[in-house]
């Protein structure tokens, strides 16, 4: 049904209705499942997500022992009335390091895109529902929005950080994000194309330099930002910024940035951070003198 975002923005313009209507019919076009049997699906994701955030913001440590607890540490920080940033966007941050430390701790989440950058999604949501109220179902409608939107960035571009670096999966999801705050707050399909396109547009060249190979540091971290970027890009979007660079030409970008990224750059742990001093060591720390 569409191919890029211009094309989803203009289908759900004609048809007078949601991004996330547009994927529904999408879902169901292609599944042959009815309505009740997608949105169902949906919901269990969402299912899958609350319990992670829950579980995060419980204190969780990764095998490892490289990450873990910053989510209970952020949490105890807003909680104190610190905050500089603001409560929701902390809140959004504090929620997306809970998530990936779930992963880390090899728990169960919901890859949006990828496991990698699953906090992202889920931090930005959980958050806006103490700010905005939303039932269940415009829940799960914020879910089909960052789906529709992911889906374009899949087909046209990558998610992966083996073939995009981070941006492709950190800088995806932020964009996923923007677009569903966007929506949920009352935007047009077009702001939230808007949204899209400056969050993603500002993670543009973010490489994927895991240390020791494992889907920690920075990940985590980097989820946190990803929220973050995700919540300003959406309160600009709102406010009638607009993107001089189309969604579609930012998407393409992030596929050309991500092909001229040396291989050291895309998930192999040769490069970046994986390879500080501090990066070698505790890669070998963790798996000892033969992965030097």
């Amino acid at each position: 049904m569409f191919r890029n975002v211009a094309e989803l923005v203009a289908l759900a313009e004609e048809q007078d209705c949601s991004i996330a209507e547009i994927m529904v019919s999408q879902e169901m076009k292609v599944s042959g499942r009815t309505r009740g049997q997608v949105r169902e699906q949906m919901g269990r994701n969402l299912d899958v997500m609350e319990k992670a955030v829950e579980r995060g913001l419980s204190g969780v440590k990764s095998h490892s022992g490289l990450t873990g607890g910053e989510a209970v540490k952020l949490h105890a920080y807003i909680s104190a009335g610190h905050g500089l940033s603001g409560f929701t966007i902390l809140d959004a941050v504090s929620k997306a390091v809970a998530t990936n430390e779930v992963n880390a701790a090899m728990g169960l989440i919901c890859a949006t895109p990828t496991a990698g950058s699953a906090g992202v999604v889920p931090g930005t949501l959980f958050a806006l529902r103490d700010k905005l109220n939303p039932t269940r179902e415009q829940m799960i409608d914020f879910l089909f929005t960052s789906g529709a939107f992911g889906m374009v960035v899949a087909n046209n571009a990558s998610i992966s950080g083996a073939a995009g670096g981070c941006q492709a999966e950190v800088g995806s999801a932020a964009g996923m994000a923007a677009a569903s705050i966007v929506q949920l707050a009352g935007g047009t399909p077009a702001q939230a194309a808007h949204g899209m396109s400056i969050a993603l547009k500002n993670l543009l060249g973010l490489v994927c330099d895991p240390v020791a190979g494992l889907v920690e540091v920075p990940c985590v971290k980097r989820n946190a930002m990803g929220a973050a970027v995700a919540m300003v890009a959406a309160d600009m979007a709102l406010a009638g910024v607009t993107s001089t660079i189309p969604c579609d030409e930012v998407i393409e970008a992030m596929f050309k940035i991500g092909q001229s990224m040396p291989s050291a750059l895309r998930e192999t742990a040769l490069g970046g951070l994986a390879d500080t001093p501090t990066g070698r060591r505790l890669k070998q720390e963790i798996f000892g003198a033969a992965h030097r």
